[in-house]
């Protein structure tokens, strides 16, 4: 590959997922979020007042049933991504499991830039009374880092630009869902 060709992964090559509290004016709330790695495309964030692996399921769920499956999912190495659950869902749907090692949240650094952007440009700025109070919100702040936030690594364009121009390009045989 010469230098001025710019790398670009296969569709829904690498996804990962990690979870962030968000705390509330009494208590918190647990968020989960899947992105495409490469693209930086949140594609699903649920909230949850408990840390069982069902809304992370529930967040894979989604994220497959609007985007097909990815080849590779990241994650650390968490109760909810180790569950049975979790890496059964995965393995039904062809999915090669990538674990961070202890310690290790580079691997996993677009899910922290995001939790990051939306602690210090939202979250940290609100004492919510509510969840729905609290979902309303996030989901402005979710819809508007995925689609109108520009991203230095992608020329100043957001990450639902890149993922869906690329998506246009794409052969209809590349479009295949691989849903189980």
């Amino acid at each position: 590959m010469s230098k001025q060709q710019k790398y670009s992964p296969a569709f829904n090559q690498v996804w990962a997922s990690d979870i962030t509290y968000i705390p509330m004016r009494r208590g918190f709330l647990y968020l989960v979020a899947i992105i495409d790695w490469y693209r930086r495309k949140v594609l699903s964030w649920p909230l949850s007042h408990t840390l069982e692996a069902d809304f992370c399921v529930e967040a894979l769920n989604e994220a497959m049933a609007k985007y097909g499956a990815p080849e590779i999912m990241n994650t650390d190495q968490g109760s909810q991504f180790t569950s049975f659950v979790w890496t059964d869902r995965l393995r039904r749907s062809g999915v090669r499991l990538s674990m961070d090692g202890k310690g290790r949240f580079l691997n996993n650094i677009f899910v922290e830039r995001l939790w990051q952007s939306l602690k210090y440009e939202c979250v940290y700025l609100h004492a919510w009374e509510t969840g729905a109070e609290t979902r309303d919100t996030i989901a402005k702040r979710v819809a508007f880092y995925t689609q109108k936030r520009p991203h230095r690594a992608h020329g100043g364009r957001s990450p639902a630009v890149v993922y869906w121009l690329e998506k246009k390009d794409m052969q209809p045989d590349q479009q295949e869902h691989r849903v189980a």
